[in-house]
């Protein structure tokens, strides 16, 4: 079994290395910081702003951070929002335990991740009465996606020199596919072959502000045609 190790990233907040990949789940800058700006800030505040209910799939579910930070905000804007998860290699509650959400979260945030993690594998789960959230343990390589599906994507692999195999324009073709016109895809990675790959699966790519440590983040577009 791969080995998890816990870590404290410099915002405070927990995050996880994998020997199997050797990297962290995180920036070491600031797991919660980097979680905030690329994935809520500018993904899902961005998706909302355009539209109403939401439909997002996670590739890379890892420890519930993202999901659980986009559920606050759910509750928060009080927008509907449904929430694909896929994770190859799922956390063990163990690990889980080692992590310091709990107190690094406000209060409904915390509860929310709780509910998160807790959920069941392989069916939906209504977390709150906005966020609702189903979990596939699988490779997401072999994982037959949906067309026309979501509006947002948060790609949260691991980083191309780690995981390559993820990074490639196959990869970015399915989402593409699976994205509704107008969806958006963000991710942390804005390697000159990543742009590449995204611009010849068909998306419009954006560089954007990164969070601390980072100097650019991606987001991609589905254009409406």
């Amino acid at each position: 079994m791969t080995k998890l190790i816990s870590a404290i990233t410099s915002d405070g907040s927990s995050t996880i290395y994998s020997e199997l990949h050797g990297a962290y789940y995180h920036s070491l800058n600031g797991a919660l910081t980097e979680s905030k700006h690329i994935f809520v800030e500018a993904g899902y505040k961005e998706a909302i702003r355009v539209r109403g209910d939401v439909s997002i799939l996670e590739v890379g579910f890892g420890t519930g951070l993202n999901a659980a930070l986009t559920a606050a905000e759910a509750s928060y804007s009080g927008i509907k929002t449904s929430y694909m998860a896929i994770e190859k290699y799922p956390v063990t509650d163990e690990v889980i335990k080692t992590l310091n959400y709990g107190e690094m979260l406000g209060t409904e945030a915390a509860t929310l991740w709780g509910k998160i993690i807790r959920a069941p594998w392989s069916c939906e789960v209504q977390i709150s009465s906005l966020f609702s959230i189903t979990k596939i343990c699988t490779d997401f390589i072999l994982w037959p996606a949906p067309q026309n599906r979501y509006n947002l994507i948060y790609f949260d692999a691991f980083a191309p020199d780690d995981q390559p195999e993820m990074w490639t324009q196959p990869q970015f073709l399915k989402l593409f596919n699976s994205l509704l016109e107008g969806g958006i895809l963000v991710t942390f990675s804005s390697k000159g072959s990543v742009k590449e790959a995204l611009r010849q699966s068909g998306f419009t790519v954006h560089r954007i502000p990164g969070p601390p440590g980072k100097r650019h983040i991606l987001r991609a577009c589905k254009s409406a045609t």
